[in-house]
């Protein structure tokens, strides 16, 4: 099971049996049941989190364990506006296609982001069809157990020659959010946690899948021995962030759907099945007690997505605005548009404008669930 987890296993001893995992999966969407929202959605002006009504059998109603109420405390630092000012520095460098110069500054902008909050940052380098290529982490040291770590991760690099606003600065701009609250000095947590902003997942999941090859065999592995230092802690859990902000409908409506919601993704077909979904789980029962307007829902169909190298190793989920392969997947030559549920997917009209505080809410609530989850994983304290 995936330690750090302070619940009884739903699944057996013995080996995995994917009827099981697949009634779990329809348990929690059960819960994807929401009325629309009571305030009228036209421009999307004056949006705070909770200002859409949700019935409580699908957020909150959830006993608060006093851990839980620990993590609401730090869940409530999140920021609203701080969320939506790092997508729209993100979108001013505009699609940060990789191998551009605007995928460089946008990258330097990210890391010089971290390092004011604190972080001593870290570049992964690797090449791509034979050139030179980085990406940018920064690690929050676990106190108990610095030799374990949580992945959290966005890709920042975009394409389609617009702004990437949601493709990936949503996503993007959620992990460091929480990177930023993270930070303050009040806040501590059991285990490290990393932030890793991605970049080649526009090619293939190339930076991620590099970052696996090349630090996979070195997790835990204390470095100098006798240091208490740990380059590559050991993977408790990844968790991803692509596409958060659209869910607009099939086809998409003007503005985002009444019944919108979080899609938390795993890979059935992987060696680590069992702890993703129990992963998965977590994640919907975060939701249920730290998101204030969107209910979450949980698949077993994970795909193209940075967590995707990963899932083999450790435990591994990704987050989106819809599912994947049966939503957002390919309809026409490939890079051009979706199965119906986001136009603006990969095309120039990716841009700030496109968006209302309604869709950056549901990125929001994505925020506080990862968040929420995250801080039972690794233990997280605040000082008095």
């Amino acid at each position: 099971m995936i330690r750090g987890v302070r619940h009884t296993p739903r699944y057996p001893s013995t080996p995995w049996r994917p009827a099981l995992l697949g009634a779990l999966v329809g348990l929690f969407t059960a819960f994807a049941v929401a009325v629309p929202e009571v305030a009228a959605q036209q421009g999307g002006q004056g949006v705070v989190p909770g200002s859409r009504e949700i019935p409580n059998r699908v957020l909150g109603n959830v006993p608060m364990t006093p851990a839980d109420s620990v993590t609401q405390g730090v869940v409530e630092r999140l920021d609203f506006d701080s969320y939506k000012e790092l997508i729209r520095g993100l979108a001013d460098f505009g699609d940060r296609l990789q191998g551009t110069d605007r995928n460089v500054e946008s990258n330097e902008w990210i890391e010089a982001q971290l390092q004011s909050w604190g972080y001593e940052t870290q570049r992964h380098h690797y090449t791509f069809q034979g050139e030179p290529r980085w990406q940018v982490y920064a690690t929050k040291i676990g106190t108990e157990r610095p030799d374990e770590m949580v992945i959290l991760g966005g890709h920042m690099d975009g394409r389609g020659g617009g702004e990437a606003v949601n493709d990936n600065a949503s996503g993007t701009a959620l992990v460091m959010e929480i990177a930023r609250v993270l930070a303050s000095p009040d806040v501590h947590t059991d285990r490290s946690v990393r932030f890793i902003l991605w970049n080649n997942e526009e090619t293939g999941l190339n930076g991620a899948r590099a970052y696996v090859d090349d630090r996979a065999g070195l997790q835990g592995v204390e470095e100098p021995a006798g240091s208490g230092q740990y380059p590559e802690p050991r993977w408790i859990a990844k968790i991803q962030h692509d596409k958060v902000l659209y869910d607009r409908g099939n086809p998409p409506m003007l503005h985002q759907a009444w019944n919108a919601d979080v899609d938390v993704e795993f890979q059935l077909a992987s060696e680590r099945a069992a702890e993703s979904a129990e992963l998965g789980i977590l994640m919907i029962n975060a939701s249920r007690k730290f998101s204030t307007d969107y209910p979450a829902v949980l698949s077993n169909a994970m795909s193209s997505t940075d967590s995707a190298p990963f899932q083999d190793y450790t435990a591994a989920v990704s987050v989106r605005e819809n599912r994947r392969l049966y939503e957002i997947g390919w309809r026409g030559p490939p890079g051009y548009g979706a199965r119906g549920s986001d136009p603006h997917w990969h095309q120039p009209t990716d841009i700030w404008v496109n968006y209302t505080d309604w869709d950056f809410l549901l990125g929001f609530n994505a925020m506080q669930m990862t968040l929420g989850a995250a801080a039972e994983l690794v233990g997280l304290r605040v000082d008095p």
